[in-house]
Formats: structure tokens, sequence, C-alpha cells
């Protein structure tokens, strides 16, 4: 029990570890927090998993995990990359060094692979339609004749 009575139990939270008994299942009253670190947007969560020993963060397993910057700062910067824009155009824009943008993109990137593998696991395409490719080699061997 805490000096101002028992901790609240998140049980909208799971733990992140694979390893834990309890992994990925929320609701089970394990978590709880232990306490909170600022970042510019906010303060950010720290929990406690009682049944392995897992410390984590709200941003534990996201692409803004380790970083103290603003998320809408780095989600400014992802769409900026994802339309095109050069590092030190979105560096200059966000006002952050290019390092640290880029840093953020290949975050963001690793993020997706894994997700992807998740998400994407047993998915099955029975018929995968051509309409793009077609139009396009359509659009070719008509200008060519």
């Amino acid at each position: 029990m805490g000096k101002r009575g028992p901790k609240p139990r998140f049980l909208d939270v799971a733990c992140p570890n694979e390893q834990c008994n309890l992994f990925g299942i929320a609701g089970k009253g394990n978590v709880t927090v232990y306490g909170t670190y600022t970042i510019s947007s906010g303060k950010v969560r720290k929990y406690v998993c009682h049944t392995c020993g897992t410390r984590f963060c709200d941003r534990t397993n996201t692409a803004f995990y380790d970083s103290r910057t603003n998320e809408e700062k780095i989600k400014l910067a992802l769409k900026m990359a994802m339309r095109g824009m050069s590092v030190l155009g979105i560096a200059e824009i966000v006002e952050s060094k290019p390092s640290t943008v880029s840093t953020w993109i290949s975050k963001a990137a690793k993020h997706s692979e894994k997700v992807n593998e998740v998400v994407l696991k047993d998915v099955e395409t029975p018929k995968v339609e051509m309409d793009e490719a077609w139009t396009f080699v359509g659009k070719n061997t008509t200008q060519r004749r």
C-alpha cells in the first residue's frame, strides 16, 4: 500500500513482457503505476507488472518510445517524410536537428515493420487486382503505336 492508500490498478494496460504469464492480457489487475516523467507535451506514466516485475511506460512498444519530444511534433515530421520532403527541410520546419528527424523516421519504420509482422501474419489474399499496373502498361503500349 502506498502512502496515500492502495495504488490504483490499471485494467486497460497489459504487460509487454513476452515471457510474462499475463503478457498482452489487460484487465487482470497486475499492473500499477509507479511514477511519471515529464516531456514537453505532458506527463508519461510508468507502470510495473506485479506478475513478472517488468517496468514500462505509456510509450513502450510504440514509435515514440525513449523519446522526450512532443508526439505531435514527431507525427508532423513523419507526415512530411511520407509526402517526400527531405530530412533537412523537415528539420528546418519542426526546428530540430536533421539527425533527430532521421532517428524519428528510422524508429517509425522499424515499428511499422513490427506491426506488419503481427497484423499481417496470417492474411490470405485469394485474388490480387492489378488495375493500376495494367493502366500503366496499357498507357505505355498505346503511346508507342
